[in-house]
């Protein structure tokens, strides 16, 4: 059984399953998957997220504003806090800082992210962190505000082992996504050979970034098999071995996610 540490399924196409979220999400967890984290990106949709899982004990969600967008509200550190109260709320984020997508002045993306990490502190709870082109700055802030008391997860890791480095030694996790079966990917297949068994994660990130050999369209929870399979070779282990360890490190990361029977 395997673990998506981190989709959108109210952004995942249905169009395979006549647009029947029912259907899909048999199907999802008939093919293995035995849990997803469903991760917020935005406040205003947050709501019609929660709504749409709610009948699914095997989805745990977070609450958090991303950082590409500046049109998005605004989070508040109160309204952070009462929404992560919400039943199966696991986490806070997804949050960051990404300078691929932004543009001009950005301390509104870094005010932003504090306000994320303190918010995870007054709630005890892990934090969902995107970094994209900001090393320096996205580990610096995470210094200054203390995530470390929290930890969390670096996700969609793509960045170098200087970065993958500072954010263990901090206590987070490094999760990867399929962008690790990409023929240009070298150099972050290195850094997934190196960071620990014990504190490695597997990710789709749906819809986006599909895997080999579903690159270029729509992805889906199910092909979380391929990141998994990729990191087996990677490490020289099972696929089994990779599933059980990265299974049991979802649970260690997100501790108020609740396993399924089956576990």
């Amino acid at each position: 059984m395997l673990v998506d540490s981190h989709c959108h399924l109210d952004r995942v196409g249905l169009a395979p399953y006549d647009g029947d979220f029912a259907r899909f999400m048999s199907d999802t967890l008939a093919k293995g998957i035995d849990h997803l984290l469903c991760v917020s990106i935005d406040l205003e949709s947050w709501p019609a997220m929660v709504a749409l899982v709610e009948d699914y004990p095997q989805v745990s969600i977070s609450v958090g504003v991303h950082p590409n967008d500046r049109e998005r509200r605004e989070p508040e550190i109160d309204e952070l806090l009462r929404l992560s109260r919400k039943e199966r709320v696991v986490a806070i984020g997804e949050t960051g800082l990404d300078y691929f997508h932004g543009e001009g002045e950005l301390d509104w993306q870094r005010e932003r992210f504090r306000r994320h990490i303190r918010a995870a502190k007054t709630a005890a709870m892990p934090l969902i962190i995107h970094t994209r082109d900001a090393r320096t700055d996205t580990i610096r802030i995470m210094q200054e505000e203390g995530a470390d008391e929290v930890g969390g997860v670096m996700h969609c890791f793509t960045e170098n082992w200087s970065m993958a480095k500072q954010a263990l030694d901090m206590g987070f996790y490094v999760s990867f996504s399929g962008i690790i079966t990409f023929k240009n990917a070298a150099e972050l297949r290195d850094v997934v050979k190196q960071v620990p068994m014990d504190r490695l994660l597997v990710e789709t990130d749906s819809p986006y970034l599909a895997p080999v050999p579903h690159r270029g369209k729509p992805n889906q929870p199910i092909h979380v098999r391929h990141v998994a399979d990729c990191v087996a070779e990677l490490k020289g282990m099972s696929f089994e071995a990779i599933a059980d360890q990265t299974t049991a490190n979802f649970y260690n990361c997100f501790p108020l996610a609740q396993r399924s029977p089956s576990n």
